[in-house]
């Protein structure tokens, strides 16, 4: 496992599975990708702010919650369509990480698109 300024710089889905050294099936994370790093990223979101003692504990928090949510969907979990439609309907403050409803370092960065220029951006 690398270090959390690593962790910080990655943007692709298979890389945080990479990073963790965790094995995946391909085609779940590619048919469940967004659902996947929605909820890895609202499990990442709970533990800013909390001492977790140390970078590496910290670390194995985010390991073990991507463990979680993977496993989750391996077992057969979907979103039900309410999830899945509120979503739309409440959009966070923050149109890139799409976790948090009070994000305050929003910016437009283009045409009336807005991002957040705190969170680490994670393409799906």
């Amino acid at each position: 496992m690398g270090t959390l300024a690593e962790f910080q710089k990655i943007t692709d889905t298979e890389d945080f599975f990479d990073f963790f050294d965790l094995q995946f099936d391909e085609r779940l994370v590619n048919s469940k990708r967004f659902h996947i790093m929605k909820k890895f990223g609202e499990l990442v979101e709970k533990a800013n702010g909390h001492d977790m003692g140390s970078d590496e504990k910290l670390l194995e928090y985010y390991k073990f919650a991507l463990i979680t949510v993977y496993k989750n969907f391996e077992n057969g979990y979907s979103p039900s369509a309410a999830d899945v439609w509120a979503m739309f309907d409440k959009p966070s403050a923050c149109g890139t990480c799409s976790t948090s409803s009070s994000c305050n370092d929003v910016e437009e960065v283009s045409h009336g698109v807005h991002a957040c220029t705190s969170q680490t951006t994670i393409s799906f």
